[in-house]
């Protein structure tokens, strides 16, 4: 069997080799090699619907925007006017009757039963 007996040593040839693989690493193109792989969304990010985006966070909507607003409460009772904050925290009695017209929970205010509202812009 033929042994083959390099001239160089052994620490010079893995030098060598490696500056060969080095070499030819930085020429690969990795754009010509890859493939192009065209993925479609199932959802429309630029046109939502009006359900996805009542359904969002009020700082992650397309345009953002709070979930409270103001309201006129019409007193069952007396037919009475006032402006109700719809996240209203304490106890809403009308100005006339004094019946209540709304009780606070945790987020939106409940209106008593027997109040029509509609909501102001």
């Amino acid at each position: 069997m033929l042994e083959w007996k390099p001239d160089l040593p052994t620490g010079h040839i893995i030098i060598i080799l490696a500056s060969v693989l080095l070499e030819l690493f930085n020429n690969f193109d990795k754009r010509k090699h890859q493939k192009l792989i065209k993925m479609t969304l199932a959802v429309d990010l630029l046109n939502p619907s009006a359900e996805y985006e009542r359904k969002q966070h009020k700082l992650k909507r397309l345009v953002q925007s709070p979930n409270s607003y103001f309201m006129d409460v019409k007193c069952p009772g007396c037919f009475a006017i006032t402006t109700v904050f719809s996240h209203a925290q304490s106890v809403v009695l009308c100005g006339s009757c004094a019946s209540v017209l709304c009780q606070p929970t945790g987020g939106k205010a409940r209106l008593t039963e027997g109040c029509s509202f509609r909501r102001k812009n």
